[in-house]
């Protein structure tokens, strides 16, 4: 005993003793608890829960259950996936047919109008299907539809590369198309929109810039493959990596949502999702999504402006060779791709909730006829117009893609977007798998300068035809305001 305590009464050395020992039975609780906390998994019928674990009986999120709640917001991380499929689905599925063109002819002899035609039945069978993704998500989830796309595209560049017929070459391109489909605009979009509402611009522009990305990797990437390795090995090679790429992606980050993962959307507080405002319009289930005009004049918009711009890229490579030579001229082209990923970060970051972004998506058009213009008067021959024409045309390239989702989200309610992005996506692929041809037949023709002046022209139409939704838009809340109803239209 202390020497402090060996001339204390009785009753006061009894008080210290029961401290003491109060002291130590609640530091060992303490530990026990702490240990049983670490050791239980929470779940009913395990022998650690039934002696009392302090957690039993508490909802709790395990990794076991394949749900673990993460510490930060995985959303950014979600959006970098979707650019790494969107650089295999743009590298293979849209930069990758033309370059298809080339070796085919190259290889078996078959004529060009042939091969073209399947390259247009590619683009037009990932149209069709693309209209119809919304409900394969539903069916077998983004993951499942995002596997599946890598797989059947691996199996779609394979039927080009050993198709000994022409029969055998438009039955691969029903998996090529396929696979572009479920990995092109309206995927990217699926994959990114569950995650983001205020930054949803910002997000969906990063990852829809492996679009441009993958242009600019995988183009030259393809042609060198097929020297070196041939069509077939080549073909298996980056199918190969594409389809083990996208399996391991889409079950890391596009098999669960944020919800499921106890996550909001931006990151932000349940209290931040519960007091934003609902969208002021009604839903238009099954064909009435047809007869509405804000609709009509998005997917018309789309399909005029992509239209135009695939139209003038497939020809702006050969039109440049002359007044630049070749390899210039490649490096020109790359300058279209370049303003193109700047074009779509900015608008991405500088657009915010209540930006008009059917003005933004008109004047990314007025852009892009300003530089057809400059296109046009270079007369294919000065030098700095026609670098010019290229950059401005190129600032808009990106955000004909990425614009489209954000009206939508804007536009419509949630439950109708997915299914609004898809079809707009499908309408506007439909009409651009003829563009190359169309402009071929303009240049041959009229020559270039009629091409260049189409596509201003047609880039005007585009802008009218998204500026007329707006006043759709305008009549919708105007209706809403004055009878306090929502809107049906």
């Amino acid at each position: 005993m202390p020497a402090t305590l060996r001339h204390w009464p009785q009753h006061r050395k009894e008080q210290v003793r029961q401290v003491r020992d109060s002291n130590r039975r609640t530091t060992h609780d303490r530990r026990r608890a702490s240990s049983r906390l670490h050791a239980c998994d929470g779940r009913p019928g395990t022998a650690r829960a039934r002696r009392g674990c302090p957690t039993h009986g508490l909802p709790r999120v395990s990794a076991a259950d394949g749900n673990h709640v993460p510490r930060s917001f995985l959303g950014w991380r979600v959006a970098w996936a979707a650019f790494t499929v969107a650089v295999f689905g743009w590298g293979v599925g849209f930069y990758g047919p033309p370059v298809f063109l080339f070796a085919v002819h190259e290889t078996r002899g078959w004529s060009v109008t042939l091969v073209s035609a399947a390259v247009t039945c590619h683009f037009l069978l990932g149209a069709l299907l693309v209209a119809n993704l919304p409900a394969l998500h539903r069916r077998i989830g983004v993951a499942g539809a995002t596997r599946l796309g890598g797989g059947l595209s691996a199996l779609g560049v394979a039927g080009w590369a050993l198709a000994a017929a022409p029969w055998q070459l438009f039955l691969a391109t029903v998996a090529s198309g396929a696979g572009w489909a479920m990995t092109g605009a309206a995927a990217i979009n699926a994959m990114v929109s569950p995650w983001f509402v205020r930054r949803r611009p910002a997000a969906l522009a990063m990852a829809y810039n492996g679009a441009s990305v993958g242009g600019v990797l995988l183009s030259p990437l393809w042609v060198a493959l097929i020297g070196a390795l041939g069509f077939p090995l080549a073909a298996g090679a980056v199918g190969g990596v594409m389809a083990l790429a996208l399996w391991l992606l889409a079950g890391r980050y596009f098999a669960q949502g944020p919800a499921v993962l106890g996550q909001q959307p931006d990151g932000d507080d349940a209290g931040v999702v519960a007091a934003r405002t609902p969208s002021p319009y009604a839903p238009l289930p099954g064909r009435s999504l047809w007869r509405n005009r804000r609709f009509v004049t998005l997917a018309l918009g789309t399909s005029i402006g992509l239209f135009a711009q695939i139209g003038l890229i497939a020809h702006l490579f050969s039109l440049l060779v002359a007044p630049f030579g070749a390899q210039p001229a490649g490096c020109a082209a790359g300058l279209a791709t370049a303003c193109a990923i700047v074009g779509r970060t900015g608008m991405g970051w500088l657009m915010r909730p209540a930006t008009d972004r059917r003005v933004a998506a008109a004047g990314n058009y007025v852009v892009q006829l300003t530089g057809s213009l400059a296109l046009l008067a270079a007369g294919g021959s000065d030098p700095a117009l026609l670098l010019l024409g290229i950059a401005l045309f190129g600032l808009g390239l990106g955000n004909a893609t990425s614009l489209p989702p954000t009206i939508a989200q804007s536009d419509f309610v949630p439950a109708d977007t997915a299914r609004v992005v898809a079809l707009v996506t499908a309408s506007s692929q439909a009409a651009y798998a003829f563009s190359p041809a169309a402009f071929g037949v303009l240049r041959e023709g009229l020559g270039a300068e009629a091409l260049f002046l189409s596509a201003a022209l047609l880039q005007a139409a585009a802008a009218c035809a998204v500026l007329l939704g707006r006043s759709a838009q305008a009549a919708a809340r105007r209706r809403d305001a004055g009878d306090g109803q929502r809107p049906i239209a």
